[in-house]
């Protein structure tokens, strides 16, 4: 057995936490792809591809993507899967827990902070210096504000100290500027004439005089050793702005013998190459300095990032050695600084345990210090990941893929949206157009297309939406997949834009995300989300000889019978789902006759739609392969139980559950967050039944006794309760983990519920609203305490037309279309009794 086989196990399964990394741009970014390569820049970059570490890199990830291993071959893929697959896919692989973005790099069209955070469980910001100096110059000579040195010092250290609570660190650029040579007495006349030479250039502002580069270098280390912040340091390398002579780390020294900052913590980036031995010798003799390798690793030859790598522990503590990508605008970077981060420590370990200088216990310790604890004490990161293991993470080896099954195997695109009734519809382009127009053009789609009824293929009055107009549905490639059951074509879900890059305000993935935005910005959450799905199995039979759908069994409730029977066609939708990302959490025969259940893995919201979405599809597409009809309706049997789409809901802070009540907790262990947000959507419910339960049908579901909440109330763990407080088996004692939402059914467009959802529990938390008393009992018991929650449609709609709240956050003009479409709908099958029987064949 190989002697190492257990250390390299170690590393290639250990958490990462990638310390020091940039923003990732765009497709259409002018940042050219090789910068991915190399910190050449301007006509330097014709020479990237004849590098060592060019031709390394491209080979890796090509072979991520299993494509031909040219740069062509490698950006076409880029540009067919699109940016969000291929970020997921590299980051996935890469396997990082949390992610430190140094935000302050200009780059064209680059994604903000938050983007990221849609891939990574933990992003901390590191807030760069120089560049906020630069931009309270900007804007405040663009106010006509005249500077003296003390006053933009003094607006200089509060813009720093406002940003303390939302950072992990600072980072200053002083050897791209002026050296490292600071001086930490730079005189006030020497600084104020430093301040007047940079307003004196003029526009662009751009901070290269030493006294200034040096004064504001000094203030930022008070403030950052007040909160007790890191501040991050380039050395050595870099793009060729720096002085190389000036980036040698031992011109710090000044800098560190300073009694005023023996306890600010000091990051060297760049593993100082190629000064890695003196930043070494710093690190030993020095207690505040601590050594980061990125960049060094992977840019240069295996040879000089071993050789580094080694030169850095020959004297550092491994307790103050760091892992980096330094990622900067492409994903892949990520993933290459990841994959050889792991290679290389792996190699340097491995060599220590040979020399004697470690034992395999010491050196499995020093990976794990190195990839993530130690970054993880002195940025204090909370725990994001309890565990990697060899079992649960993808290979490093990945799976080939064929980028080419787009122009072999697949013929069509299927380009989906889900309208205004909650109606699956679909596109389908040939794919080569797809590829060639349709991806950067989108295909044009009839305004009218959101005021539709679940009965009529048209306007409904009253929803402002007719057929004249046109809007663009765009696709989003971080969606596309091969189709399970039809591999000769793909599907995609698509956003509604006016004209490509303008999002359409009635466009429901779009609600959703600005409304999620808005929770975001104002509170720093983000609300996760995972369905449970509930549908009937029918069966057709022959009725005097017309076609009848009738319960494919009649078992009851968790029966074995019924699992054995439906076996054969629940297998394959987990089967499929599992093709698409899809976790399966359970899977059941519910009360009803002929009734199953899914229950969906937890994520964010609007991957949480996305997935339900494409649940659907699956479901109803398998059961028709084996003969039989899925269908999602509420009321399938009026004499039987209905089907719902239950919904649970939580609360994220930084990746940090924070609906539990183990910190500010209120009452019934729930926070104080989780409560006025709960009590916001409670407030709320009987208009967001308009988007949750969007049909007549809907009302013949939601009846007392029958576990579906027909009362506006909560309970802890009360199923008869329309909001439920859950607290699932790992949940602290005492603690509640999320809340469940039983009037949401399968004819409700997902994001325009959640979006309802999120608006509500906005209110919430801006009005600090508190939750009632739980209902304890079955509220049909005690209805002397408890409101009925709307009976029908009707009650939901005119809830929802006196609902200013929902109004300004959803939008006025969306909103009036929904109500049109309800309102047509209510018309309809009052006027057409036995019409809700058709709803088998739209849901």
């Amino acid at each position: 057995m190989d002697r190492f086989a257990e250390l390299k196990t170690g590393v290639e399964t250990a958490e990462l936490v990638d310390a020091h990394a940039h923003n990732i741009v765009a497709l259409d970014s002018a940042f050219s792809f090789l910068h991915c390569f190399s910190e050449a820049t301007g006509a330097a970059l014709s020479d990237v591809p004849h590098t060592i570490s060019f031709k390394r890199s491209l080979k890796e990830i090509a072979e991520l993507y299993g494509s031909k291993s040219t740069l062509d071959a490698v950006q076409d893929y880029r540009y067919r899967s699109g940016l969000e697959s291929v970020t997921a896919k590299c980051l996935e692989a890469a396997r990082i827990s949390a992610v430190l973005i140094d935000d302050g790099l200009e780059l064209d069209k680059k994604h903000k902070i938050e983007w990221h955070k849609g891939f990574v469980p933990f992003v901390g910001r590191i807030l760069r210096i120089e560049r906020v100096a630069e931009k309270i110059l900007v804007e405040g000579s663009a106010d006509g504000r005249t500077w003296t040195l003390d006053s933009f010092t003094e607006v200089f250290v509060d813009s720093l100290k406002s940003y303390a609570d939302q950072i992990v660190g600072f980072k200053s650029i002083a050897a791209y500027r002026s050296g490292l040579e600071i001086n930490t007495n730079v005189s006030r006349k020497d600084a104020q004439e430093g301040l007047n030479d940079v307003l004196q250039a003029g526009r662009p502002v751009r901070i290269t005089n030493k006294n200034l580069i040096d004064h504001i270098f000094v203030h930022a280390l008070e403030v950052a050793q007040s909160f007790d912040l890191p501040m991050q340091i380039h050395t050595g390398f870099g793009d060729k702005d720096l002085d190389l002579r000036l980036s040698n780390p031992l011109h710090l020294r000044n800098l560190l013998e300073d009694s005023r900052f023996s306890k600010c913590r000091i990051v060297l980036l760049h593993a100082s190459y190629p000064f890695s031995k003196e930043a070494s010798y710093l690190s030993s003799v020095y207690p505040q300095v601590y050594l980061d390798f990125g960049l060094a690793v992977p840019k240069l030859s295996f040879h000089g990032m071993l050789s580094s790598v080694k030169e850095l522990l020959e004297l550092a503590p491994i307790k103050k050695v760091m892992f980096s990508t330094d990622g900067c605008g492409f994903p892949e970077s990520f993933y290459l600084g990841a994959k050889k981060a792991r290679e290389i420590v792996f190699a340097v370990l491995r060599d220590a345990c040979i020399d004697g200088d470690l034992s395999i216990p010491e050196a499995l310790q020093a990976a794990k210090d190195i990839f993530s604890e130690n970054a993880r004490q002195l940025y204090k990161i909370k725990a994001v990941s309890e565990s990697f293991s060899s079992n649960s993470i993808p290979s490093l080896s990945p799976t080939k893929l064929d980028i080419n099954a787009s122009l072999q195997g697949i013929s069509f695109v299927r380009i989906m949206w889900v309208d205004a009734s909650g109606q699956h519809r679909c596109r389908v382009v040939p794919q080569k157009r797809f590829h060639d127009l349709v991806v950067k053009n989108g295909v044009g789609l009839t305004c009218a297309s959101m005021a539709m009824s679940s009965h009529m293929d048209g306007p409904a009055d009253g929803t402002n939406l007719s057929g004249v107009g046109e809007i663009r549905l765009i696709p989003d490639l971080s969606t596309k997949s091969v189709i399970p059951w039809a591999k000769e074509q793909e599907m995609v879900l698509a956003d509604m834009h006016l004209k490509p890059g303008i999002p359409w305000e009635y466009c429901p993935r779009e609600t959703l995300q600005r409304v999620a935005k808005i929770l975001k910005d104002e509170f720093n959450l983000e609300m996760n989300a995972g369905f449970e799905n509930e549908f009937f199995l029918l069966r057709s039979v022959l009725v005097d000889g017309k076609e009848n759908w009738v319960p494919f069994d009649a078992t009851p409730y968790c029966s074995t019978s019924a699992f054995d029977a439906a076996f054969p066609m629940l297998n394959e939708v987990v089967a499929s789902l599992q093709s698409l990302n899809i976790e399966v959490e359970q899977l059941h025969a519910e009360s009803g006759h002929g009734q199953f259940e899914f229950a969906l893995g937890y994520t964010t919201c609007a991957n949480a739609a996305d997935n339900l979405v494409f649940t659907r599809e699956v479901v109803r597409a398998v059961a028709r392969k084996h003969g039989l009809m899925a269908t999602f309706v509420p009321k399938f049997a009026l004499d039987d139980i209905g089907s719902g789409s239950h919904v649970h809901i939580s609360l994220s802070e930084n990746g940090e559950n924070v609906f539990m009540g183990r910190s500010g907790a209120t009452r019934y262990g729930i926070s104080k967050i989780g409560e006025q947000f709960m009590a916001g959507v409670l407030n709320h419910l009987p208009s967001i039944l308009a988007f949750t339960a969007p049909v007549p049908n809907s009302y013949d579901r939601i009846q007392p006794n029958t576990w579906s909440g027909a009362y506006l109330c909560w309970g802890m763990e009360n199923r008869e309760a329309p909001l439920r407080t859950a607290c699932p088996p790992g949940t602290p004692d005492g603690s509640i983990s999320n809340f469940e939402i039983k009037v949401f059914d399968g004819c409700a467009n997902p994001y325009l519920g959640l979006a309802a959802i999120i608006a509500a529990g906005i209110d919430g938390l801006r009005k600090h609203s508190s939750l009632p008393e739980p209902i304890d009992d079955n509220p049909d018991n005690v209805k002397d305490k408890v409101q009925r929650l709307p009976q029908s449609l009707s009650e939901s709609v005119e809830a929802l037309e006196k609902d200013d709240v929902l109004r300004d956050l959803i939008g006025e003009n969306l909103l009036v279309a929904i109500t049109g479409v309800r309102k047509a709908e209510i018309r309809y099958y009052s006027e057409n009794k036995d019409a809700w029987k058709n709803l088998i064949y739209r849901y």
